[in-house]
């Protein structure tokens, strides 16, 4: 039990450009892992942590990579997450086996739009974590502004552990406001941390920072605030008790500070995270247990009990699969048999290896807490791995739906084999990118989460499978809602020799507010059997089907509840094929008369850029439809938050560029969904019809 409450499973989630690689290659170096640092985008084969020739082609992260470290005899997890909202499953399914996670802030740009995003992944999976200004070495770095900005744009209950020690190109280190410490970082790479007194310039700064911090933890403990009152000295290890337990219950969030290029801050946050964050053993657990009707059970950190683990994420390779897996409960042993609870399949594990990016070492066991990779295990994202005697499942990880997609056509039939090979591999990777064929062109379409996603899907299929294919302009992906409550009463008679079919239904379709995250709801009215209960299942059917392709411009339908109230039955020409048609027809009479709509995703976007561009910037955005939000100055630099349609989005990069001269930088990610001006859907659906028209006519 020792061992397990001595590991830490942590995530490094941020904001694109924060900082995440660079903090995770200055943990690997002080931690032993690597012997030399590597920044993103150096010339020599860049970050430990960025294996792929993608990411270090463009300096960003694309996968999610996974290694073990040790800090003060902890044994650390440490996975490094992407920024780009393209790739926010990453995050996802990482924050979902994760128990504690550090949060990168940039000392410059503050809580940005991404902040925002990943904020509420660690919300969803109830994940405490640490808070780190980085670039407190950047002109213009206020860890003051970006401390405020987390309490208000994020609600959370920051406490600040540290103070700076000037900022900018003036920053020496942090004060250290529990040990009562200055430390500075000395050596050709910060390895040395000098721990000493605080320079008299900055005593009473830390004196007024740590009465504040005191008086925010006393909340959370008796004993101090009654040791406050009565003005007697708090000792270290009560204060470091109190932030332990208080983040571990996610009710504080310390803040640090440092600069992980310049090698400042990284060793405190370090012991930061073996002292406040959570071990396997401090987090529960559930599971759901099948063998019970489903009930809610809690899973022990006991190596002991039968086994249950998750894979969170799975990579095709060349000599097969490997799924990424972490264990909650019990042991995960080579060459032992266990049973997928989704697929209901006994499988046995060959090997089992730990991660260090795209390295490998092969071990004989895991057990709780530990995060590892199983290869040429035949499962899929989100599968439980149970041992003997149980039937548990784990809550699965929250995917998004995708927005944009276009069209591949392969440049010969040899390409088109590859495609359709790398095609299979990328939606068996990845949730969010799916694949479907349009049945009246047969072209393949792809969809993901942006433009960037799936550019890199391109590009991956070009460079990994050898596969050359023809990329159709993005389109949209539209929806089609109701606005008005429409009634049906839809009675389906055929009559052909024999049994015929026969299937009446009465109901109303009600629309669902935008606000409300699902997207279709049924609800049963029918009483004193006037429809079969066997009927019904096949009525909710037909009425999904119905959804999948609207009417007005052939897009999906969402934001429908569809009310079956009353109806009628044949004794013999009833059946379920019957009222599946009956309800799929009735739906679309009862969607033409709800005054439908279309909608269309919009993004929320940030810019920034230099002050003396924000006119044209800013006057680009308002023809493109965008709504300006707010705008903030930071020293010489603008940054607008604004909403745009995505439609108006393509291409967007270049132009930007085109009107900074290259100095400005942008964000985008999904806001909601929102209906299409009428001038505009109209325009819309005309296209859509042309379309399918040129197509009828070849």
């Amino acid at each position: 039990m020792e061992k397990i409450r001595r590991i830490r499973n942590i995530g490094i989630s941020a904001h694109i450009d924060s900082g995440k690689t660079t903090l995770s290659e200055r943990i690997l170096y002080y931690t032993g892992r690597i012997h030399r640092m590597q920044e993103v985008h150096d010339e020599k084969g860049g970050a430990t942590m960025d294996f792929m020739d993608l990411e270090r082609e463009r300096g960003i992260t694309i996968t999610s990579a996974a290694t073990q470290v040790t800090w003060n005899d902890q044994s650390i997890n440490l996975i490094d997450t992407p920024g780009h909202v393209d790739f926010t499953v990453e995050v996802e399914r990482s924050l979902r086996v994760l128990d504690g996670a550090i949060m990168v802030l940039c000392a410059v740009g503050g809580v940005q739009s991404q902040s925002i995003t990943v904020d509420q992944q660690m919300k969803r999976y109830r994940v405490p974590r640490i808070a780190f200004v980085n670039k407190m070495d950047r002109v213009g770095a206020d860890p003051d502004r970006v401390y405020h900005d987390l309490e208000k744009k994020l609600g959370l209950n920051v406490v600040p552990i540290q103070i700076h020690m000037g900022v900018g190109e003036d920053f020496q280190g942090v004060i250290d406001l529990i040990a009562m410490e200055a430390i500075k970082f000395q050596g050709k790479d910060g390895e040395k941390v000098i721990r000493g007194p605080i320079p008299l310039e900055y005593t009473g700064a830390a004196e007024q920072a740590r009465h504040k911090m005191l008086d925010d933890l006393c909340m959370f403990n008796d004993e101090m605030m009654e040791m406050l009152l009565e003005e007697q000295p708090i000792d270290e290890e009560m204060i470091r008790r109190t932030i332990r337990e208080a983040t571990i219950n996610r009710d504080i969030v310390p803040l640090m500070m440092g600069s992980a290029f310049k090698n400042k801050g990284v060793q405190p946050l370090m012991d930061a995270v073996c002292d406040y964050l959570p071990s396997p053993m401090d987090r529960s657990s559930f599971a759901r247990d099948h063998d019970n009707e489903g009930t809610e059970v809690p899973l022990a950190s006991d190596p002991d009990a039968p086994l249950v683990a998750m894979v969170f994420k799975i990579v095709d390779e060349s000599f097969g699969q490997l799924s990424y897996v972490r264990v909650y409960q019990g042991c995960l042993a080579k060459g032992q048999q266990y049973r997928n609870a989704r697929t209901n399949r006994v499988m046995r594990i060959g090997r089992i290896v730990r991660m260090h990016a795209n390295d490998r070492e092969d071990i004989q066991d895991a057990g709780p807490g530990d995060i590892v990779a199983l290869l040429a295990v035949d499962c899929a994202s989100g599968d439980t791995i149970c041992g003997n005697g149980i039937n548990y499942s784990l809550e699965s990880i929250f995917v998004a739906d995708p927005v944009i997609s276009l069209s591949i056509t392969p440049a010969s039939s040899a390409d088109q084999e590859r495609m359709a090979k790398a095609l299979s591999r990328f939606m068996k990777e990845d949730p969010t990118f799916r694949v479907s064929s349009d049945p009246e062109t047969g072209q393949t379409i792809v969809a993901g989460m942006g433009e960037l996603h799936l550019d890199v899907y391109i590009e991956r299929m070009r460079r990994e499978f050898k596969a050359e294919v023809t990329v159709g302009a993005p389109s949209v992906s539209y929806r089609e809602a109701p606005t008005v409550e429409a009634e049906f009463n839809y009675r389906h008679k055929k009559q052909t020799g024999g049994s015929g079919q026969y299937a009446h239904v009465i109901g109303r379709l009600i629309p669902l507010s935008q606000e409300d995250e699902t997207t279709y709801e049924f609800e049963d009215n029918v009483t004193g059997g006037r429809i079969p209960s066997e009927y019904i299942p096949a009525v909710n059917k037909g009425f999904q089907a119905a959804m999948k392709k609207g009417p007005l411009a052939g897009y999906e339908i969402v934001g429908c509840k569809m009310c079956l109230d009353d109806g009628t039955y044949h004794a013999v020409d009833s059946s379920e094929m019957a009222f599946r048609i009956a309800a799929r027809d009735a739906f679309i009479e009862a969607f033409k008369k709800s005054r439908p709509c279309l909608q269309e995703p919009i993004m929320k976007v940030e810019v920034e850029m230099p002050t003396e561009f924000q006119g044209p910037i800013v006057g680009d955005l308002n023809s493109r439809r965008g709504i300006i939000l707010e705008t903030e100055a930071r020293g010489n630099y603008t940054v607008v938050r604004v909403e745009v349609p995505l439609a108006g989005m393509f291409g967007y990069a270049t132009v930007v560029r085109g009107l900074s001269k290259g100095m400005a930088t942008f964000s985008m990610e999904m806001a909601r969904y929102a209906r299409v001006p009428a001038k505009l859907a109209e325009e819309i659906i005309n296209r859509r019809r042309e379309e399918d028209r040129q197509l009828v006519r070849k």
